[in-house]
């Protein structure tokens, strides 16, 4: 069957038309993606796309959200949509539906796609393992963590809120980074760190260490300079922001104890090239005495061009296949 995948989060809303069959995706259409920020609902966005696919919209409709998921009204964490599901058949005129964390969803395309759609980052050469506890987790607007648990029956999906964990800094230049994000935040998180936004305390707290006087920029501009490696503070952000992304993707592994770990979100794929050459993988595995444990863990980035989509498509197969 035909069923329209979405993929909400906090700058862009993506839509594409998949099949599903027998719990599975069996293929997926090129995808529609607007700005959120040029569109007030998801319903109304809902138009705007369906406009663009030129096509009747299917009656189904898989959705992903970067925001936890309830019943009553979810109030998405860096986007001001707010989606209430008991109006979902109506304003989007389906008759089935299915709602998902967004990194729950890239969680189920991580368990369906397939080895090719995985780049060896660091540990043991080899692909996710068919049993046991996979970490997905990757920086975007947000920094999203689920985990993928397989086991002999399929899979089971948990959705976490594992960006919102207190950052912990392991040098000087960090303990200088939280000192200036706490000049505006009680309580710094991992995301205020890696992910998108980030960037900025971190390339602002270099400058000031280098005693340099910066224009303000924001972080699309900073990632823009850092990835063209047209400004040596923003490439030396980018570095930093490399290792911290490293550690903190060691810290959710020995939370979750897997056997696996992968790196998703679009500006994980981005940053591809720039993590295999980083310190990522140094300070990954740099766990005191857990440092030969976290040697024997697979690391991947996932290279599917869309995740969230294809995995919110997958969601929706698993749950009307039983």
């Amino acid at each position: 069957m035909d069923v329209v995948a979405v993929d909400i989060g906090g700058t862009h809303a993506r839509f594409a038309v998949a099949e599903v069959a027998e719990g599975r995706v069996v293929s997926m259409a090129e995808p529609v993606t607007l700005k959120t920020a040029e569109h007030g609902s998801l319903q109304l966005a809902w138009q705007a796309a369906a406009a663009r696919l030129d096509r009747p919209m299917p009656k189904a409709a898989a959705i992903a959200v970067a925001s936890p998921i309830n019943d009553e009204l979810i109030k998405l964490t860096n986007n001001p949509w707010i989606i209430r599901p008991k109006l979902i058949p109506e304003r989007l005129e389906v008759d089935q539906w299915i709602l998902v964390n967004d990194f729950a969803a890239v969680g189920h395309a991580v368990a369906q796609l397939g080895a090719d759609c995985f780049l060896h980052l660091c540990g043991p050469d080899k692909p996710l393992p068919p049993k046991g506890a996979i970490t997905v987790c990757g920086p975007g607007t947000g920094l999203g963590v689920a985990q993928v648990f397989r086991h002999g029956a399929g899979y089971d999906i948990i959705a976490t809120e594992g960006g919102h964990q207190d950052f912990a800094p392991l040098d000087s230049l960090e303990d200088a980074i939280l000192k200036r994000l706490r000049r505006a935040y009680t309580r710094v998180s991992v995301e205020r760190i890696v992910a998108g936004p980030g960037i900025v305390a971190i390339y602002e707290t270099l400058a000031e260490i280098e005693g340099r006087a910066v224009e303000s920029r924001d972080d699309r501009k900073i990632w823009e300079l850092a990835l063209e490696g047209r400004d040596s503070l923003a490439v030396a952000a980018l570095d930093r922001f490399c290792l911290s992304l490293g550690a903190v993707a060691g810290d959710l592994a020995l939370s979750h104890g897997p056997t696996g770990v992968v790196i998703a979100g679009g500006l994980g794929y981005r940053l591809r090239e720039h993590l295999l050459a980083s310190g990522f993988a140094e300070r990954f595995v740099a766990k005191g005495r857990f440092q030969s444990l976290m040697a024997s863990i697979p690391v991947k980035l996932i290279t599917h061009p869309q995740p969230g989509l294809y995995g919110a498509a997958a969601a929706f197969a698993q749950e009307h296949a039983k």
